[in-house]
């Protein structure tokens, strides 16, 4: 099956083939730095992050570039109200977005240009774009004229004449028409600003992405993408600008677009003042469960993350509660086969239990068939099930058969892990912080617990069993399972 995608603008899935066999250039809008990221912001970057995980396993050569807009309106009003440069908030908050990306398994993209750092490449594109006619002059500002490019609204299906009778001036504004768009601003007193042939100003927010995607990938590249969001005016906007400046059909040739996240029904942003920041989830749970939780949805699907609160005011996220739970589910069972005492380097040639023979290929199906993570897990789902059936039950099999089987699902979960960006941590290490964490949400004191096993232990050393099951009982009524093992009683919270 070969690799197929959802094409935005062509609304309907395409064959993925590279414009360079073998290789792909990929730019994918990233984060204007005013503010912390939130959670619709890493519903993005974990969408992107796992397509170009998928490609790379693919055994495609990919470039990948995702910009960072450090100069904007918003990030010029936070200096204000911060007191401090427009430069210092972008740097600070670039920082928090490092950290949170680094917190949610965010891999580096291979070039991560910031806007300001790129200002000679938007002053030439700007340049051609007035050379051409698309583009205009007008009181220190220069706007794109988007009655000059006829196919505009192609990409997201606006059409230009229905945008006229919602669109406007806005004072202080010398364009010739209400859809015209700044490509560049002329300065105001205290705004940061940069000398161009047409006065002093700073760019826009459109012509900044434009400007970096063709001079990291080329004037024509393989797929750009951001949330859908972005489809409009945003993407609308680069596409008119690049194929204006270098002819129709270059610039983009696929547009990939992630859902939003939800909360109560409406988008989460920070205009809606509904936003949870990622800092605020890690407070409480694993970023790798938002992960989970993403991946558990198709890309191009909305995402729902509710938030509860008790009598007390306390706040809760039921979806990402699920979603810590199956992970949960998924990583004691690779703990479970790695303390089957199998051999990692036992041979997997040979028959094994089914679906264990598919296991990789059920995987790469779903996301060669648009990224499809959510078929993707499911298809995962079925592997679990059967390890935790030949672990419960060792003789459903033959003892080769078993364990050649067990050692395939681990290299194989594993591996599909990774281009999930999930199961990237020790089991033990996964299930020891979440159980400290549950600890400290439900008041439980570890210490505790440790000496009610250590007291049931004494019971059955003194043959009491009565006593034992009355303990496992009390701590079971507490939210608490034990585990006997061969090396003694463990426990976790549920």
């Amino acid at each position: 099956m070969s690799l197929r995608i959802f094409d935005t603008r062509e609304k309907h899935k395409v064959d993925l083939v590279p414009l360079r066999p073998g290789k792909l250039g990929v730019y994918a809008c990233g984060i204007t730095v005013y503010d912390v990221c939130h959670v619709g912001h890493a519903r993005m970057l974990v969408a992107f992050d796992v397509i170009v995980r998928h490609l790379r396993a693919s055994g495609l050569d990919v470039r990948f570039v995702r910009n960072v807009t450090d100069i904007d309106d918003k990030i010029i009003r936070r200096a204000a109200a911060e007191g401090i440069s427009a430069a210092d908030v972008a740097r600070k908050y670039e920082g928090a977005m490092a950290a949170d990306m680094a917190a949610l398994g965010i891999a580096t993209p291979d070039e991560e240009p910031r806007a300001t750092a790129n200002i000679n490449e938007i002053l030439a594109l700007i340049g051609r774009l007035c050379d051409q006619g698309l583009a205009y002059p007008a009181g220190g500002d220069v706007y794109f004229s988007v009655g000059s490019f006829p196919s505009y609204g192609a990409l997201s299906g606006q059409s230009p004449a229905d945008l006229q009778a919602g669109a406007r001036i806005e004072i202080g504004e010398d364009k010739r028409d209400p859809l015209d768009f700044a490509l560049w601003k002329a300065a105001k007193p205290g705004e940061p600003q940069w000398p161009s042939p047409w006065g002093p100003g700073r760019p826009g927010w459109h012509i900044e992405c434009s400007a970096m995607a063709s001079h990291y990938l080329g004037e024509t590249f393989d797929i750009h993408g951001g949330g859908s969001d972005l489809i409009f005016p945003h993407h609308e906007n680069e596409r008119a600008q690049s194929e204006g400046a270098f002819g129709l059909g270059t610039f983009a040739r696929h547009w990939l677009h992630s859902g939003m996240v939800t909360f109560g029904g409406e988008k989460m942003s920070k205009s809606l003042g509904n936003v949870v920041n990622i800092g605020r989830v890690a407070e409480t749970h694993d970023l790798e469960a938002l992960r989970l939780l993403f991946v558990g949805v198709h890309y191009r699907s909305p995402v729902s993350f509710e938030i509860s609160r008790d009598a007390d005011g306390r706040t809760s996220f039921p979806d990402l509660d699920a979603a810590e739970e199956r992970l949960d589910y998924f990583y004691r069972t690779l703990e479970r086969i790695d303390a089957a005492g199998i051999p990692a380097g036992d041979s997997t040639s040979g028959p094994v239990v089914a679906p264990a023979d598919r296991t990789f290929a059920a995987f790469t199906e779903a996301m060669d068939d648009d990224f499809n993570t959510a078929a993707a897990v499911a298809s995962l789902y079925e592997s679990f099930v059967l390890a935790n059936k030949l672990l419960d039950e060792p003789k459903s099999a033959p003892k080769d058969v078993r364990a050649r089987t067990l050692v395939r699902l681990r290299a194989d979960l594993r591996r599909c892990g990774e281009t999930l960006g999930i199961f990237r941590r020790a089991p033990s290490e996964f299930l020891l912080t979440r159980r400290v964490r549950l600890c400290q949400r439900r008041g439980i004191d570890p210490g505790e617990i440790d000496g009610a096993i250590a007291a049931r232990a004494a019971a059955r050393t003194a043959k009491d069993f009565s006593r034992a099951d009355e303990i496992r009982n009390e701590l079971k009524a507490r939210g608490i399972e034990l585990m006997d093992t061969p090396a003694g009683s463990t426990w976790r919270v549920v």
